[in-house]
């Protein structure tokens, strides 16, 4: 496929009036269904299938998905856990009762937490799961098990910081920059369709997410990248030459194959988003290597909490250095930031391959959640060199990339390619790209350092 071609279907899913990742529960539509056959569900598969759905389905934007992925697959392992006394208890919810069902639990625990993140009852999902397991004293047992460990979660959730309010906005939290590299809102996203109208956009999407508390990690700041570059710096002019040369639409050195990627990787807001896509990753990888349904639970509420707190890393980050994306920088600031390098130079009709989201770009969110995926599945399969082959989840929104498969003989190779993506696209620097995979690998090496580990 030529890039030509691949861009002008980036441009039709920007534009798309989107339904069909609206379907009703229960229907056709699975994310799991793409790599795992239907016969092989497993309440893990099940229901982390049903949290992909919502996410899509909802048209939840990417920081809200990732804080989505953590609650109810942490509160459906670890009621299941209890039950079985696999792996230790973090969490200290105690040990589950005797002969209860721990699918059961899994999926009562899972349910009662995802309808609260989800604001969704869920009643089909409850009632087509519960009809998979034999009826008896052990299966309410445990979903009577499950629920309350579910209610727990959500109890202790309750002020966790993650409701959405305007005092990121207004109580002075943020400092803004008073600098030319000051992060404003991109003019050319106003008119892209679907999306908020002009005024949400105006403060930046989602300002407090730096402020909820996480899961694993202690604090935002204690994963905080470095200062961005100075914009007189000949670093800056590295950075500022590079997305001027590969990630405009008209660029001449992108090579097709990398505008594949930028298309490939995109992920929007209206999809399984970039949180919910490594998700997918690992159930496909942990499906095509046989593992058990408990370790599968194990490694996805691994993988929900690395999303969340890496969400909340990276939002902080991103507010607090307040750095403004490339598409600003080219086709506006060139001459503020006073640099003496000569391909620092207004660009006026420079245009990016992807829309530009609506918050500041230093660090990349997208970065990092396949960083924290991608080193988190590692740890789980014991090993980064793999061979699988990836195609888009959600081609609905991104026809062009049908029959479009993706290679990889590792892990780690996917996710530097997601990364990468972003600056194909044109939406992010280089250094956000760089800081990103840094926080997002240490926060995944630290929740596989000190949570879940096999009872000896």
């Amino acid at each position: 496929m030529d890039r030509r071609t691949l861009l002008r279907g980036g441009i039709g899913a920007a534009a798309l009036t989107l339904t069909g990742c609206t379907a009703p529960y229960g229907s056709h539509f699975s994310y799991a269904t793409q790599v795992v056959p239907k016969d092989e569900y497993d309440p893990a598969t099940f229901w982390v299938d049903v949290l992909l759905q919502q996410i899509c389905a909802q048209r939840i934007l990417p920081p809200r998905a990732a804080y989505n992925c953590a609650g109810p697959t942490v509160a459906g392992f670890i009621a299941a856990n209890a039950i079985m006394g696999v792996y230790e208890d973090n969490f200290g919810i105690g040990q589950g009762p005797q002969g209860a069902d721990p699918r059961a639990a899994y999926g009562a625990a899972f349910a009662t937490v995802m309808s609260q993140v989800a604001q969704s009852p869920m009643i089909g999902e409850r009632a087509r799961f519960m009809r998979m397991i034999p009826d008896g004293e052990a299966k309410s047992a445990g979903a009577e098990w499950g629920r309350k460990v579910g209610l727990e979660i959500v109890r202790r959730r309750t002020n966790d910081g993650s409701a959405p309010n305007l005092n990121a906005n207004y109580l002075g939290r943020w400092k803004r920059r008073q600098d030319a590299l000051r992060w404003v809102p991109s003019g050319s996203f106003y008119g892209t369709r679907p999306g908020p109208m002009v005024p949400d956009f105006v403060r930046g999407l989602s300002p407090g997410q730096g402020f909820i508390t996480p899961w694993a990690i202690r604090r935002a700041e204690d994963f905080c990248a470095v200062e961005f570059p100075d914009m007189r710096s000949p670093e800056f002019a590295e950075e500022f030459d590079l997305l001027a040369r590969m990630g405009g639409m008209d660029s001449r050195e992108r090579t097709a194959d990398q505008t594949e990627i930028a298309i490939f990787w995109e992920d929007g807001p209206w999809g399984v988003t970039p949180p919910g896509r490594f998700m997918h990753v690992g159930m496909q990888l942990m499906q095509e290597r046989g593992f058990d349904w408990l370790t599968k639970a194990r490694a996805y509420a691994m993988l929900g909490m690395g999303m969340c707190d890496c969400s909340i890393a990276v939002w902080y980050t991103k507010y607090h250095y307040d750095v403004l994306r490339p598409e600003t920088a080219l086709k506006m600031r060139a001459r503020d930031f006073q640099n003496p390098d000569p391909r620092v130079r207004p660009l006026p009709g420079w245009q990016s391959v992807i829309t530009t989201p609506p918050f500041p770009a230093y660090t990349s969110g997208h970065s990092s959640f396949g960083a924290v995926g991608g080193r988190l599945l590692e740890h789980v399969l014991g090993t980064d060199e793999l061979r699988f082959t990836l195609e888009c989840p959600d081609q609905v929104i991104w026809p062009q990339m049908r029959g479009v498969k993706r290679h990889f003989t590792r892990i780690s190779q996917s996710v530097d390619e997601n990364g990468l993506s972003r600056i194909y696209g044109g939406v992010h620097w280089l250094r956000d790209h760089q800081e990103s995979m840094r926080i997002g690998q240490g926060i995944a090496d630290h929740i596989f350092a000190n949570f879940f580990k096999r009872v000896a």
